[in-house]
Protein backbone atom coordinates (compact mmCIF):
# COMPACT_ATOMS: atom_id res chain seq x y z
CA UNK A 1 0.00 0.00 0.00
CA UNK A 2 1.01 3.60 -0.44
CA UNK A 3 2.13 5.27 2.81
CA UNK A 4 2.11 9.06 3.06
CA UNK A 5 4.79 10.26 5.49
CA UNK A 6 4.42 13.55 7.40
CA UNK A 7 7.24 16.05 7.02
CA UNK A 8 8.36 15.56 10.64
CA UNK A 9 9.15 11.88 9.91
CA UNK A 10 10.75 12.34 6.50
CA UNK A 11 14.20 12.46 8.06
CA UNK A 12 13.78 8.66 8.32
CA UNK A 13 12.43 7.94 4.82
CA UNK A 14 13.80 10.93 2.88
CA UNK A 15 10.59 10.76 0.85
CA UNK A 16 6.98 11.88 1.26
CA UNK A 17 5.56 8.62 -0.09
CA UNK A 18 6.71 5.01 0.25
CA UNK A 19 5.29 1.53 -0.26
CA UNK A 20 4.74 -0.87 2.65
CA UNK A 21 2.66 -3.94 3.42
CA UNK A 22 1.18 -5.71 6.41
CA UNK A 23 -1.97 -7.49 7.52
CA UNK A 24 -2.51 -5.01 10.38
CA UNK A 25 -1.49 -1.46 11.18
CA UNK A 26 0.98 -2.89 13.72
CA UNK A 27 2.58 -5.01 10.98
CA UNK A 28 2.92 -2.01 8.67
CA UNK A 29 4.49 0.07 11.46
CA UNK A 30 6.87 -2.84 12.23
CA UNK A 31 7.89 -3.02 8.56
CA UNK A 32 8.51 0.73 8.51
CA UNK A 33 10.69 0.39 11.60
CA UNK A 34 12.69 -2.47 10.04
CA UNK A 35 13.35 -0.34 6.97
CA UNK A 36 13.74 2.96 8.84
CA UNK A 37 15.06 2.16 12.36
CA UNK A 38 13.68 4.39 15.10
CA UNK A 39 10.57 5.44 13.20
CA UNK A 40 8.19 3.28 15.27
CA UNK A 41 9.24 4.96 18.52
CA UNK A 42 8.18 8.33 17.09
CA UNK A 43 4.64 6.95 16.48
CA UNK A 44 4.10 4.26 19.14
CA UNK A 45 4.84 4.67 22.86
CA UNK A 46 6.53 2.24 25.27
CA UNK A 47 3.16 0.67 26.13
CA UNK A 48 2.50 -0.16 22.48
CA UNK A 49 -0.13 2.57 22.03
CA UNK A 50 -0.38 5.21 19.34
CA UNK A 51 1.17 8.44 20.60
CA UNK A 52 -1.39 11.24 21.22
CA UNK A 53 -0.01 13.48 18.47
CA UNK A 54 -0.13 10.75 15.77
CA UNK A 55 -3.13 9.82 13.64
CA UNK A 56 -3.38 6.96 11.13
CA UNK A 57 -5.89 7.08 8.28
CA UNK A 58 -6.41 4.00 6.13
CA UNK A 59 -8.30 4.69 2.93
CA UNK A 60 -9.70 7.83 4.57
CA UNK A 61 -10.83 6.19 7.84
CA UNK A 62 -9.02 6.93 11.10
CA UNK A 63 -7.75 3.84 12.91
CA UNK A 64 -7.26 3.72 16.66
CA UNK A 65 -6.40 0.02 17.05
CA UNK A 66 -3.05 -1.28 15.83
CA UNK A 67 -4.39 -4.85 15.68
CA UNK A 68 -7.27 -4.27 13.25
CA UNK A 69 -6.91 -6.12 9.93
CA UNK A 70 -6.24 -3.83 6.98
CA UNK A 71 -7.68 -6.11 4.29
CA UNK A 72 -7.10 -4.72 0.81
CA UNK A 73 -6.23 -1.21 1.98
CA UNK A 74 -4.63 0.98 -0.67
CA UNK A 75 -3.40 4.00 1.29
CA UNK A 76 -2.13 4.80 4.77
CA UNK A 77 -1.73 8.43 5.73
CA UNK A 78 0.29 9.21 8.84
CA UNK A 79 -0.56 12.59 10.35
CA UNK A 80 1.58 14.16 13.05
CA UNK A 81 0.37 17.20 14.94
CA UNK A 82 3.00 19.85 15.52
CA UNK A 83 3.08 22.17 18.48
CA UNK A 84 5.25 24.95 19.62
CA UNK A 85 5.40 27.80 21.96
Amino acid sequence: MKVIIPSALRSYTERAEIEASGATLAAVVAELDRRYPGMRFRMINEQGRIRPHIRFFVDGEQLFDLALPLGAARELIIVQALSGG
